[in-house]
Order: structure tokens, then C-alpha cells, then sequence
């Protein structure tokens, strides 16, 4: 049996690489039979490759899932500079390569009020059909991307290297492998391995975000010309990676 540190059915759960929040709620009911027939939610997706602090609401308190969505979030972030892709991370088609500047100056400016597109990649629903439904069917010309307004309060770059093609290239195909679902894995990984055949260099920025609600960071490595290698939510208001509970 598990221990569980509750707070009013308030759970902290440390969400892994590769599943969805959906999944961490079904594997919490199997390991805990408390919660088997219990109604639960969560506050706050993470994308397959991000990982990280994962609010489950339990029993009443799925009421009061907008209250905790509106929390103020942390997050790390590794921005892989020089590629683009269709999901503003390592999950998607790498479409151009550009520059590989690590612009640090520009993220330690970045702080207020910000308004990006939305990842073409993502949940939000236009006319009752997820945008990712919309982008798997190439029909985003159809549509007008929304854009979304949000407050960054504080960033920080906390380290910068440099990574080799061969490294990346393993990085990204360790983290594509462990996503569950079907996410275009074989054709992502096969066009990573055309992108990054020859052997480079690439900069990465590992920074630290503390965002509004609805913040999406990986539209944020977008704008900075990058893309998120890798992603970890820290903190959801006062709810710290530090007590998480892993599954």
C-alpha cells in the first residue's frame, strides 16, 4: 500500500515521461483501492515528454479543479536551440534548422505580460475539436490559431552547454520511446535521425520559468527560436516537486 500525504484530497503526484495525466489517474487507483471508485481529476495537463508536479483532485474537490487551475506554476526548462518543429518540442516533425545562438540575454529579459499563438499541438478545443486534431489532419489553414496572454514573473538562465548530434539524437530517442499512445513516434524519430546524421554542435539553455496559469512553455522556446528538449513542472502554487508522490 501506498502512503499518502492528503490535503482535502488534494494530491500531489509526480507525473513521468511518457504517460498522460489520465493514465497517472488510473495507475493511482490500481495501486490505491481508496480511490478505486472515487471521482478524481486533475488540475493542469503536462505534455508526454514534460514531467513533473501533477495536482489530482479527489472526491469533492473535483468541484474546485478551475480554483486549482488558476494557481501560478514553476517550471525548468531545457531549450534545445537551431531546430523547429511542429509541436514546439522533441515530439513533433522537425521542420527547419536555424541559428544556433543560445540568446540568453533575450531570456532573462523575457518577464510581464506575454501574448503567443498557442502550440498547433495542444487541448484547446476549436469548434468542440482539439487543435492537435485540427494539425493531425492538415486542415490548421482552416482556422485561426488563438492567441494566448499570460504573465511571466520571473525567468532565469540556470546553466548552458553544448550538446552533439550523437547525444541529442540519443537524448530524444530515450524520452520519444517512452511515450505511450500514439504520438507519430516512428516518423518523428526517423526524421530526427535524417536532421541530425552529421555531427554538430547544438546549444542548450536550461532556464527556469515562474509563469501565470495557462502559460504554455514551449510556446515560449518557440519565440526564443528553439524548442523544448526537455521540461519539468516544479511547483503549482504551493504544492513543491520536493513532496511529490511517485507512483
Amino acid at each position: 500500500m501506498l502512503r499518502f500525504v492528503l490535503m482535502e484530497d488534494i494530491l500531489n503526484i509526480y507525473k513521468p515521461i511518457g504517460i498522460s495525466p489520465l493514465d497517472v489517474i488510473k495507475l493511482l487507483q490500481e495501486k490505491n483501492p481508496k480511490y478505486k471508485d472515487v471521482p478524481m481529476t486533475y488540475a493542469g495537463r503536462l505534455d508526454p515528454v514534460a514531467e513533473g508536479v501533477l495536482l489530482l483532485l479527489a472526491g469533492e474537490d473535483v468541484h474546485k479543479k478551475e480554483e486549482y487551475m488558476k494557481l501560478e506554476k514553476q517550471y525548468e526548462a531545457e531549450i534545445l536551440f537551431g531546430f523547429e518543429t511542429d509541436t514546439y518540442d522533441i515530439l513533433g516533425i522537425n521542420q527547419t534548422t536555424q541559428s544556433t545562438g543560445l540568446f540568453e540575454e533575450k531570456i532573462k529579459n523575457l518577464k510581464g505580460e506575454i501574448t503567443l499563438p498557442l502550440p498547433p499541438y495542444s487541448s484547446y478545443k476549436i469548434n468542440g475539436k482539439p487543435l492537435f486534431m485540427w494539425a493531425r489532419e492538415g486542415k490548421l489553414g482552416d482556422i485561426e490559431i488563438p492567441m494566448r496572454t499570460t504573465q511571466i514573473h520571473s525567468t532565469q538562465v540556470l546553466d548552458s552547454y553544448e550538446i552533439s548530434s550523437t547525444e541529442l539524437l540519443k537524448r530524444i530517442t530515450e524520452k520519444v520511446n517512452l511515450v505511450k499512445g500514439d504520438f507519430r513516434q516512428e516518423e518523428i524519430l526517423n526524421k530526427w535521425q535524417e536532421v541530425l546524421k552529421d555531427e554538430q554542435k547544438y546549444s542548450v539553455a536550461k532556464t527556469k520559468f515562474n509563469v501565470s496559469s495557462g502559460t504554455y512553455i514551449r510556446s515560449i522556446a518557440h519565440s526564443l527560436g528553439g524548442v523544448l528538449l526537455g521540461l519539468t513542472r516544479t511547483k503549482v502554487g504551493e504544492f513543491d516537486i520536493e513532496d511529490s508522490i511517485k507512483l
